[in-house]
Protein backbone atom coordinates (compact mmCIF):
# COMPACT_ATOMS: atom_id res chain seq x y z
CA UNK A 1 0.00 0.00 0.00
CA UNK A 2 1.31 3.51 -0.93
CA UNK A 3 2.42 5.41 2.47
CA UNK A 4 0.89 8.79 3.12
CA UNK A 5 2.84 11.67 1.99
CA UNK A 6 3.84 13.98 4.39
CA UNK A 7 5.59 17.46 4.34
CA UNK A 8 7.83 19.41 6.84
CA UNK A 9 9.09 22.97 6.46
CA UNK A 10 11.67 23.40 8.93
CA UNK A 11 15.50 24.43 9.53
CA UNK A 12 18.33 21.36 9.58
CA UNK A 13 20.05 20.30 12.99
CA UNK A 14 23.43 19.04 11.81
CA UNK A 15 23.44 16.96 15.04
CA UNK A 16 20.15 15.51 13.73
CA UNK A 17 18.17 15.19 16.95
CA UNK A 18 15.30 18.09 16.04
CA UNK A 19 14.64 20.07 12.66
CA UNK A 20 14.34 18.70 9.78
CA UNK A 21 16.04 15.19 10.26
CA UNK A 22 13.88 14.61 13.37
CA UNK A 23 10.19 15.12 11.26
CA UNK A 24 11.76 12.90 9.14
CA UNK A 25 12.63 10.04 11.45
CA UNK A 26 9.56 10.08 13.12
CA UNK A 27 7.48 10.11 9.35
CA UNK A 28 9.43 7.05 8.92
CA UNK A 29 8.87 5.47 12.55
CA UNK A 30 5.08 5.83 12.17
CA UNK A 31 4.74 4.74 8.56
CA UNK A 32 4.47 7.75 6.29
CA UNK A 33 6.51 9.11 3.40
CA UNK A 34 8.19 12.73 4.15
CA UNK A 35 8.72 14.82 2.29
CA UNK A 36 11.00 18.20 2.91
CA UNK A 37 11.72 22.07 2.11
CA UNK A 38 14.43 23.24 4.33
CA UNK A 39 14.36 26.72 5.76
CA UNK A 40 18.02 27.33 7.17
CA UNK A 41 20.82 25.65 7.70
CA UNK A 42 22.07 25.42 10.97
CA UNK A 43 25.21 24.11 13.15
CA UNK A 44 24.41 22.85 16.42
CA UNK A 45 24.90 19.43 18.47
CA UNK A 46 23.73 18.30 21.78
CA UNK A 47 25.27 21.05 23.65
CA UNK A 48 23.74 23.96 21.79
CA UNK A 49 23.53 25.89 18.14
CA UNK A 50 26.26 27.74 17.06
CA UNK A 51 24.92 29.27 14.21
CA UNK A 52 21.81 29.63 11.30
CA UNK A 53 21.99 30.57 7.86
CA UNK A 54 18.55 31.36 7.12
CA UNK A 55 17.53 30.44 2.91
CA UNK A 56 16.44 33.07 0.80
CA UNK A 57 12.46 33.17 0.53
CA UNK A 58 12.34 32.27 -3.58
CA UNK A 59 14.28 29.03 -2.59
CA UNK A 60 11.75 28.16 0.04
CA UNK A 61 9.10 28.72 -2.81
CA UNK A 62 11.24 26.86 -5.31
CA UNK A 63 11.04 23.95 -2.95
CA UNK A 64 7.42 24.04 -2.21
CA UNK A 65 7.16 24.44 -6.07
CA UNK A 66 9.09 21.05 -6.54
CA UNK A 67 7.65 19.12 -3.69
CA UNK A 68 3.67 20.08 -3.97
CA UNK A 69 4.19 19.52 -8.17
CA UNK A 70 4.95 16.60 -7.56
CA UNK A 71 3.60 14.45 -4.56
CA UNK A 72 -0.24 14.06 -2.98
CA UNK A 73 0.95 15.86 0.43
CA UNK A 74 -1.63 14.82 2.77
CA UNK A 75 -0.85 16.95 5.98
CA UNK A 76 2.10 19.10 6.44
CA UNK A 77 3.68 20.81 9.46
CA UNK A 78 6.30 23.43 10.01
CA UNK A 79 8.91 24.73 12.28
CA UNK A 80 11.66 26.90 12.27
CA UNK A 81 11.30 29.82 9.67
CA UNK A 82 14.07 31.79 10.59
CA UNK A 83 12.54 35.05 8.76
CA UNK A 84 9.48 36.90 8.39
CA UNK A 85 10.22 36.66 4.59
CA UNK A 86 10.57 32.92 4.73
CA UNK A 87 7.39 32.67 7.02
CA UNK A 88 5.58 35.32 4.35
CA UNK A 89 6.69 32.80 1.09
CA UNK A 90 4.97 29.68 3.45
CA UNK A 91 1.94 31.81 4.06
CA UNK A 92 1.37 32.11 0.78
CA UNK A 93 1.04 28.81 0.32
CA UNK A 94 -1.17 28.51 3.03
CA UNK A 95 -3.13 31.03 1.79
CA UNK A 96 -3.72 29.37 -1.69
CA UNK A 97 -5.04 26.10 -0.21
CA UNK A 98 -1.88 24.20 -1.03
CA UNK A 99 -1.10 23.19 2.40
CA UNK A 100 -3.44 20.84 4.33
CA UNK A 101 -3.91 19.70 7.40
CA UNK A 102 -0.92 22.03 8.62
CA UNK A 103 0.14 21.79 12.14
CA UNK A 104 2.20 24.82 13.05
CA UNK A 105 5.18 24.13 15.57
CA UNK A 106 6.39 27.98 16.41
CA UNK A 107 9.69 27.19 16.54
CA UNK A 108 10.90 30.47 18.24
CA UNK A 109 13.91 29.53 20.88
CA UNK A 110 15.77 26.21 20.97
CA UNK A 111 16.44 24.29 24.10
CA UNK A 112 20.18 25.46 24.57
CA UNK A 113 18.61 29.26 24.38
CA UNK A 114 19.68 30.10 20.88
CA UNK A 115 17.29 31.79 19.40
CA UNK A 116 15.52 30.68 16.16
CA UNK A 117 12.68 32.27 15.12
CA UNK A 118 10.62 35.91 15.61
CA UNK A 119 7.32 36.05 17.09
CA UNK A 120 6.20 38.05 13.87
CA UNK A 121 7.32 34.96 11.58
CA UNK A 122 4.94 32.90 13.34
CA UNK A 123 2.04 34.42 13.79
CA UNK A 124 2.10 34.98 9.73
CA UNK A 125 0.75 31.32 10.13
CA UNK A 126 -1.16 30.76 12.78
CA UNK A 127 -4.31 31.62 11.00
CA UNK A 128 -3.67 28.92 9.04
CA UNK A 129 -3.18 26.12 11.33
CA UNK A 130 -4.97 23.61 12.03
CA UNK A 131 -2.99 22.71 15.15
CA UNK A 132 -0.39 25.01 16.67
CA UNK A 133 1.92 23.78 19.11
CA UNK A 134 3.48 26.51 21.21
CA UNK A 135 5.72 25.23 24.37
CA UNK A 136 5.42 27.20 27.52
CA UNK A 137 8.00 29.98 25.92
CA UNK A 138 6.41 29.90 22.89
CA UNK A 139 3.22 30.77 24.41
CA UNK A 140 4.09 32.87 26.36
CA UNK A 141 6.05 34.93 23.48
CA UNK A 142 2.47 34.95 21.81
CA UNK A 143 0.14 35.69 23.88
CA UNK A 144 2.64 38.44 25.92
CA UNK A 145 1.68 36.71 29.10
CA UNK A 146 3.32 34.38 31.62
CA UNK A 147 3.25 30.40 31.11
CA UNK A 148 4.54 29.04 34.06
CA UNK A 149 1.59 26.84 35.49
CA UNK A 150 -1.24 24.35 34.38
CA UNK A 151 -3.71 27.28 34.78
CA UNK A 152 -1.95 29.63 32.60
CA UNK A 153 -1.14 26.89 29.91
CA UNK A 154 -5.01 26.53 30.12
CA UNK A 155 -5.90 30.27 29.63
CA UNK A 156 -3.10 30.55 26.82
CA UNK A 157 -4.23 27.71 24.70
CA UNK A 158 -7.98 29.12 25.22
CA UNK A 159 -6.85 32.28 24.16
CA UNK A 160 -4.53 31.16 21.06
CA UNK A 161 -6.99 29.42 19.75
CA UNK A 162 -9.47 32.22 19.83
CA UNK A 163 -7.27 34.05 17.77
CA UNK A 164 -6.49 32.24 14.49
CA UNK A 165 -5.48 28.35 15.10
CA UNK A 166 -8.65 25.70 15.04
CA UNK A 167 -6.76 23.71 17.89
CA UNK A 168 -3.76 24.89 20.16
CA UNK A 169 -2.12 22.56 22.12
CA UNK A 170 0.42 24.25 25.02
CA UNK A 171 3.10 21.48 25.70
CA UNK A 172 3.82 20.97 29.37
CA UNK A 173 7.37 19.54 28.90
CA UNK A 174 9.01 22.28 31.43
CA UNK A 175 6.28 22.33 33.85
CA UNK A 176 7.06 19.74 36.59
CA UNK A 177 3.14 18.88 37.77
CA UNK A 178 3.94 16.77 40.70
CA UNK A 179 5.47 14.03 38.58
CA UNK A 180 3.76 14.33 35.60
CA UNK A 181 3.95 16.08 31.70
CA UNK A 182 0.38 18.02 31.10
CA UNK A 183 0.09 19.06 27.78
CA UNK A 184 -3.44 21.49 27.36
CA UNK A 185 -5.45 21.27 23.97
CA UNK A 186 -7.71 23.78 23.04
CA UNK A 187 -10.23 23.94 20.18
CA UNK A 188 -14.10 24.06 19.32
CA UNK A 189 -15.29 25.12 22.39
CA UNK A 190 -13.53 22.31 24.30
CA UNK A 191 -10.13 22.38 26.64
CA UNK A 192 -8.51 18.94 27.33
CA UNK A 193 -5.56 18.38 29.63
CA UNK A 194 -3.46 15.33 28.61
CA UNK A 195 -1.22 13.45 31.09
CA UNK A 196 1.35 11.52 31.01
CA UNK A 197 4.13 10.22 33.71
CA UNK A 198 6.90 12.50 33.35
CA UNK A 199 10.75 11.02 32.28
CA UNK A 200 13.62 11.69 34.22
CA UNK A 201 16.10 11.99 31.28
CA UNK A 202 18.34 14.49 29.74
CA UNK A 203 17.55 13.21 26.30
CA UNK A 204 14.94 15.98 25.16
CA UNK A 205 16.17 17.03 22.41
CA UNK A 206 14.09 18.01 19.24
CA UNK A 207 10.48 16.99 21.69
CA UNK A 208 8.90 19.45 20.02
CA UNK A 209 9.71 18.72 16.44
CA UNK A 210 8.94 15.17 17.09
CA UNK A 211 5.36 16.02 18.85
CA UNK A 212 4.02 18.43 16.09
CA UNK A 213 5.69 15.57 13.53
CA UNK A 214 3.64 12.88 15.11
CA UNK A 215 0.34 14.98 15.01
CA UNK A 216 0.68 15.32 11.15
CA UNK A 217 1.41 11.73 10.73
CA UNK A 218 -2.40 11.69 12.52
CA UNK A 219 -3.79 13.97 10.70
CA UNK A 220 -3.15 12.73 7.03
CA UNK A 221 -4.21 9.28 8.61
CA UNK A 222 -7.35 11.10 9.19
CA UNK A 223 -7.88 10.78 12.54
CA UNK A 224 -9.40 13.83 14.53
CA UNK A 225 -7.60 16.17 16.07
CA UNK A 226 -7.87 14.94 19.58
CA UNK A 227 -6.91 11.13 18.76
CA UNK A 228 -4.43 12.37 16.30
CA UNK A 229 -2.56 14.79 19.73
CA UNK A 230 -3.14 11.84 21.95
CA UNK A 231 -1.45 9.31 19.76
CA UNK A 232 1.56 11.70 18.94
CA UNK A 233 1.99 12.27 22.94
CA UNK A 234 1.92 8.44 23.35
CA UNK A 235 4.86 8.17 20.67
CA UNK A 236 7.02 11.10 22.32
CA UNK A 237 6.41 9.67 25.60
CA UNK A 238 7.73 6.12 24.45
CA UNK A 239 10.58 7.76 22.30
CA UNK A 240 11.81 9.91 25.82
CA UNK A 241 11.51 6.60 27.50
CA UNK A 242 14.10 4.76 24.90
CA UNK A 243 16.55 7.18 25.31
CA UNK A 244 16.75 8.19 28.83
CA UNK A 245 19.76 5.48 29.10
CA UNK A 246 21.56 6.58 26.07
CA UNK A 247 25.02 8.00 25.50
CA UNK A 248 25.10 10.52 22.56
CA UNK A 249 26.38 13.79 23.18
CA UNK A 250 27.28 15.91 25.94
CA UNK A 251 24.26 17.82 26.43
CA UNK A 252 20.50 17.43 25.67
CA UNK A 253 20.30 14.32 23.32
CA UNK A 254 18.10 13.16 20.84
CA UNK A 255 15.06 11.05 21.32
CA UNK A 256 14.66 6.90 20.42
CA UNK A 257 12.34 7.90 17.09
CA UNK A 258 12.64 4.23 16.15
CA UNK A 259 12.11 2.45 19.52
CA UNK A 260 15.42 0.47 19.02
CA UNK A 261 14.97 0.73 23.29
CA UNK A 262 11.69 0.18 24.21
Amino acid sequence: MTPKTILTIAGSDSGAGAGIQADLKVFAALGAYGTSVLTAVTAQNTRGVDAVLPLPPQTVRDQLDSVLGDFSVRAVKTGMLGTPAVAEAVAEAARAGRLPRLVVDPVLVATSGHRLGVVEAVERLLPYAEVATPNCAEAAALTGRPVTTVAEMVTAAEALAAGGPAHVVVTGGDVDAHGESVDVLAGGGTTTLLRAPRVATRHSHGTGCSFSAAIAVGLAAGDPVPVAVAAAKEYVTRALTGARDWDLGAGRGPLDHFGWSC
